[in-house]
């Protein structure tokens, strides 16, 4: 049975009744406060194994009080509260010596666990970090979805760990990696970001690495790489599915060995880089094709990190609008709003550019429109200039049957919504990713197939695979392989 004494801080009656019935039944004994001032007596009189308290208190704010907290019971573990659900909260939870930051709603049975870990790890004074003070949140949104990120944030913040950012294009993935860097132990050195699929392929060895005079024709003076000029600080590799096989082996020697060469040189150069990659594939299936190295893949997948696309997190849409329109009024433009109309419907919107695509659209109505509040018709006709408007119609229903000019994900989004419609009453059974796919891979390469006549070295040029993947593929999903016709 738990045991250990647990102090509830918060201004809310009936959230200090909640939790001291819940910690009650796990075995802990309780004592609560409904004001800072109680808190800081009871602590520094050295009550308590742990503290659970809310931000914003009627006497203080907590975010002011725990530097003192743990300066005189550094390894008190302290769980913080709050309904101000922004990244800005996470990373002062975690800066002021947070043992963990929830969001407000919670839930009881993830904060019991919580609290058995805090109590049962030992326990040490965290690294201390800067204070953002008022500066401009890098990230907005206070969805669940969002939430998950900001507190994986907030645990990476002290770390140099390798850092792989999953997501679609536009989720926001040098954003993050930018704010890990900002907020992180590396803040005061440089941040180098470098788009993969930016740089011509020949180039990108000497991009990242440098070269020395005379390493290749046009390498007139010696060159300082990426690298070099992240030293001490954090390099983003962004889009790292378009790196060559022979740039990834060189930047798999880095990560191994803590050294590179130049291209062209000889001497081997020690660095401290700390590592973000980011890109919008499925490295996973680049790993099957033969074009990215597995071995590789584990290097930089120490911590995963996906992204959410926008239409996960629909409820953030109305803070993002807000947040662009602030900076689109400090650039100079007037100041705008949205009626509860054009809101709905851009809540509704598939948003396949994501949260770039939403910056962009309150770029052009701040710049286009002239009356200060937009309306839902104006919103209708913005959203019917975009390519993949049609796939959301505006009163949300899905779209029925194969309508001409429907594009395929269209139709898979169609075939998805029909088939969950037959589990109205409960979820489908497990395994539905690797059925939807089969259902997909089967038609693409028997198409494929017959398009080449069987050939499978032409059907594997065709599709991008390679020809032992496509053998397999075959195989595996009983394909028939037409002969070659003459």
């Amino acid at each position: 049975m738990p045991n250990g004494h647990i102090i509830v801080a918060d201004d809310d009656a009936a959230i200090r009744t909640v939790l001291n019935q819940a910690l009650s039944r796990a075995g802990y004994e309780v004592r609560t406060t409904g004001n800072c001032a109680t808190l800081w007596r009871w602590v520094a009189e050295g009550e308590g194994d742990l503290v659970i308290t809310d931000v914003v208190m009627p006497d203080e704010n907590v975010f002011d009080l725990l530097p003192r907290i743990k300066r005189v019971r550094p390894e008190l573990p302290i769980i913080v509260m709050s309904a101000q659900n922004t990244f800005m909260t996470a990373i002062r939870a975690s800066e002021r010596g947070a043992y963990e930051y929830l969001p407000k709603p919670f839930d009881l049975k993830e904060l019991i666990a919580i609290v058995g870990r805090a109590l049962s790890r030992p326990r040490g004074t965290p690294a201390p970090g800067a204070d953002p003070g008022n500066e401009d949140i890098p990230l907005v949104g206070r969805s669940p979805a969002m939430q998950e990120i900001y507190r994986a944030l907030a645990r990476l913040m002290p770390t140099d760990l390798t850092v792989m950012i999953t997501g679609e294009s536009g989720t926001g993935k040098e954003l993050v990696a930018r704010a890990l860097h900002d907020y992180g132990r590396r803040r005061t050195g440089p941040f180098v970001p470098v788009n993969m699929a930016a740089i011509p392929r020949d180039l990108i060895e000497s991009e990242l690495f440098g070269h020395e005079k005379g390493a290749f024709t046009g390498a007139l003076s010696r060159s300082a790489g990426r690298f070099e000029q992240a030293e001490g600080g954090t390099l983003f590799l962004d889009e790292i599915g378009d790196m060559p096989m022979e740039a990834q082996t060189r930047l798999l020697r880095v990560l191994q060995q803590g050294e590179y060469t130049t291209v062209g040189g000889r001497v081997p150069i020690k660095t401290n880089v700390r590592i973000i990659a980011a890109t919008n594939k499925d490295l996973r299936v680049s790993i099957q094709q033969g074009i990215f190295r597995e071995d590789l893949f584990f290097r930089l997948n120490v911590v995963p990190l996906r992204l959410p696309a926008l239409r996960e997190r629909a409820e953030d849409v109305p803070d993002l609008i807000r947040h662009f329109f602030v900076l689109v009024e400090r650039e100079g433009l007037s100041r705008k709003q949205l009626d509860g109309e054009a809101m709905d419907r851009l809540k509704r919107y598939r948003w396949p550019g994501n949260v770039r695509e939403l910056e962009n659209l309150v770029r052009r109505l701040a710049a286009l429109y002239p009356q200060e509040t937009i309306t839902g018709p104006v919103i209708e006709a913005e959203l019917d200039t975009l390519p993949l408007a049609q796939s959301a119609p505006a009163n949300g229903a899905p779209r029925k049957g194969g309508a001409e000019g429907e594009t395929l994900s269209g139709a898979v989004e169609r075939h998805l919504a029909d088939y969950f419609g037959n589990y109205r009453d409960t979820l489908p059974p497990p395994g539905l990713y690797h059925r939807i796919l089969r259902e997909i891979e089967g038609p693409l390469i028997g198409a494929a197939l017959a398009a080449t006549r069987g050939n499978q070295i032409r059907a594997a040029e065709l599709l991008g695979v390679n020809r032992n993947t496509l053998r397999k593929k075959v195989r595996d999903l009983d394909l028939q392989v037409f002969r070659n016709a003459r």
